[in-house]
C-alpha cells in the first residue's frame, strides 16, 4: 500500500524539457525511426511528431471513433519490425452501427510512405459486448515480443459483475496474435464456454501496462475511491474485482461485502488509498540516469499530478518518489525511448511531450 517512503528530493536527479506541446488531450505516444515520435489525441486524431517538436497534421484513415467522456482514440504501438513492415497498432472506442454502444477495439494499419494516412486497415479484435457508456475502457497495448499482443479492458463502470464472467471481455486482459487469432496457449484457448482471448479477468480499468524485466506483464489499474493496484498478470488469474477491492464507492459505502481478499483471488503487488488514478507505466532498463534508477518503475497520476518513480526489491515495492510535481499535470502515459531516456505525455488541453533529462 503507500504510505512507503516519498522522496520529494528525487527530481535532483532529473529535469524536464518540453519536446512538443499544443497537443489535445495526447494519450499515447510511440517512436519512430528518425528520432520521430507518434502520438495520439484522445479526440480522434494520430499525429507524427518531428525531432524538433514540430506536428505533423492528423493522418487520414482512421476508423469511426466514440469520442466522448473516458472514450476517444486511446494507446498506439509501434511493432517491432516497423522498418520494413510500417505497421501501427492502436486501440480506440468503438461505436456500433447505430452508435448508441461501444466497446474497446484493436486496429492494426499500415504508415504510408509519405506520412500522411494509414493504409491497409484491419480492426484484429473488438470486445464483445457494446455497452451505452463513456467509461472504463482500459486500452493499454504491450507487445510480448512472441508475435503476440496483449490488451487491457475496462468493465464499462455499470458492468462490473461481469469482470467475474468468462463469457465477455469486460474488466479483462486478453492476447492475441497481431494478425487477431487466438493464440493456442492462451489459458481458455479450446476451452467451451470461456472467450479464448482471455488472458486474466476480475480487472476493473487497466490504463498502464509494461513487460517487466522478468518477461512477465505488469499492470496498473483504477480502483473505485481508493485501491488504485500495481499488479502482475498471469495466465488464467482472477484479479478480485468487484468481490475484493481495497477501495470504496464513490461519496462512500463499501463495494458488495466490503472485503480485500478471497481464496482464489489474487492480492496486488502494491495499492494506493487514496487513489493516485495510475495511468502510463514503463521500466527503466538504461542506466542514463545513474544506478539508482535502473530498474525501477515508473507510473504517472493523473488526480494528483505526477510521475512516481517506484523502487522495489525482492518483487516488492519498497520506496515511491514524486517528480514533475512541480507542473501538477495530468501524467497520460510514460515510456522508455530509444535512446533511454523517458519521455511523458501530459493530458491536458495543451498537453505537451516532454523528455526526462538527466543532470
Amino acid at each position: 500500500m503507500s504510505g512507503l517512503i516519498f522522496g520529494a528530493a528525487a527530481m535532483a536527479q532529473g529535469r524536464s524539457e518540453t519536446v512538443a506541446s499544443g497537443l489535445e488531450s495526447p494519450w499515447g505516444v510511440g517512436f519512430l525511426p528518425g528520432d520521430r515520435f507518434v502520438v495520439t489525441e484522445k479526440p480522434g486524431r494520430i499525429r507524427i511528431v518531428a525531432k524538433d517538436g514540430k506536428l505533423g497534421a492528423p493522418l487520414a484513415g482512421l476508423p469511426a471513433i466514440a469520442a466522448g467522456g473516458q472514450g476517444g482514440l486511446l494507446d498506439v504501438l509501434v511493432d517491432a519490425d516497423f522498418r520494413s513492415n510500417r505497421t501501427l497498432y492502436f486501440c480506440f472506442s468503438e461505436p456500433d452501427a447505430g452508435g448508441s454502444a461501444n466497446s474497446t477495439a484493436l486496429a492494426r494499419a499500415r504508415l504510408s510512405s509519405d506520412d500522411t494516412r494509414l493504409e491497409n486497415l484491419q480492426i484484429i479484435f473488438s470486445q464483445k459486448p457494446k455497452v451505452a457508456s463513456r467509461a472504463h475502457f482500459g486500452c493499454r497495448i504491450v507487445d510480448r515480443g512472441d508475435g503476440t499482443l496483449y490488451l487491457t479492458l475496462g468493465d464499462r463502470f455499470s458492468r462490473k459483475e461481469d469482470a467475474q464472467r468468462l463469457d465477455n471481455h469486460l474488466g479483462k486482459i486478453v492476447r492475441i496474435r497481431k494478425d487477431g487469432s487466438v493464440p493456442d496457449d492462451n489459458p481458455y484457448a479450446g476451452r467451451p464456454g470461456p472467450l479464448p482471448e482471455i488472458w486474466s479477468y476480475g480487472h476493473r480499468n487497466g490504463q498502464g501496462a509494461t513487460l517487466g524485466p522478468d518477461g512477465r506483464l505488469w499492470m496498473t489499474e483504477h480502483g473505485p475511491q481508493g485501491g488504485d493496484e500495481i499488479n502482475i498478470a498471469q495466465a488464467g488469474r482472477n484479479y478480485g474485482w468487484p468481490v475484493i477491492t481495497y477501495g470504496e464507492n464513490y461519496g462512500g459505502g463499501k463495494i458488495g461485502d466490503g472485503i480485500t481478499a478471497k481464496e482464489g483471488m489474487e492480492q496486488p503487488l502494491h495499492y494506493w488509498v487514496p487513489s493516485i488514478a495510475t495511468s502510463g507505466m514503463a521500466f527503466l532498463t538504461s542506466d542514463r540516469y545513474g544506478a539508482a534508477w535502473k530498474g525501477n518503475l515508473f507510473v504517472g497520476s493523473l488526480k494528483f499530478g505526477y510521475l512516481d518513480r517506484i523502487e522495489l526489491k525482492d518483487g516488492k515495492v519498497v520506496a515511491e518518489h514524486k517528480l514533475l510535481e512541480d507542473g501538477r499535470a495530468r501524467i497520460r502515459d510514460v515510456k522508455q525511448g530509444p535512446d533511454g531516456l523517458l519521455y511523458v505525455l501530459t493530458d491536458e488541453s495543451n498537453g505537451k511531450l516532454l523528455r526526462l533529462r538527466p543532470n
